[in-house]
């Protein structure tokens, strides 16, 4: 409780120029964080360049909290890349293998995907009447991973409590820094 009462005290005490130019560092901080996430959606033509696996059935080539970067670019699907897509109606990307791929005569490609760790393809996760994933389906391919870092994350979107405690502890600690 002496932690908190000192933060207190630490912002009481702060002048008003000294409080703003705090402020202004943390609005810089989640600023550059947007721009840094921005710029990397730019360099790997990807809406979300870095995801985390969520379930273990990738198992055992990710497992549950790797953090994977992604790249999409625009040559063709392979048979055996591992592509995270999104389906209408889902918020939740899913990360699986290319297992079949369909090419039309207009040079695109239809892609047919399946986890590792599951007994069947995923035509079950599609929506209904889709047989196939087309590229406005696919966010990127899997060109790298951190083992078990994103359990964070998880830990975080399981207990929400915890991320808004740790959210605002590091703003009360930007704002109070005296640096």
């Amino acid at each position: 409780m002496n932690v908190v009462t000192d933060t207190i005290q630490a912002l009481r005490s702060m002048r008003k120029r000294q409080l703003a130019h705090q402020v202004i560092n943390l609005g810089l901080i989640v600023t550059s964080a947007l721009m840094i996430w921005k710029s990397l959606m730019v360099m790997t033509h990807s809406e979300s360049p870095v995801v985390v696996v969520l379930s273990g059935s990738m198992e055992p080539a990710f497992q549950r909290g790797d953090i994977l970067f992604l790249w999409l670019g625009n040559s063709p699907f392979r048979v055996g890349e591992i592509v995270v897509f999104k389906i209408e109606g889902r918020d939740i990307p899913i990360v699986h293998r290319v297992i079949k791929v369909h090419e039309k005569y207009d040079g695109s490609t239809d892609v047919l995907t399946k986890g590792d760790n599951n007994d069947v393809d995923d035509r079950g996760l599609y929506a209904p009447d889709q047989r196939w994933l087309n590229k406005k389906h696919i966010i990127g391919r899997a060109v790298g991973y951190l083992p078990y870092v994103g359990m964070v994350t998880i830990i975080m979107n399981d207990y929400p409590y915890l991320k808004y405690a740790l959210i605002g502890l590091l703003g009360i600690f930007v704002l109070t820094s005296r640096e």
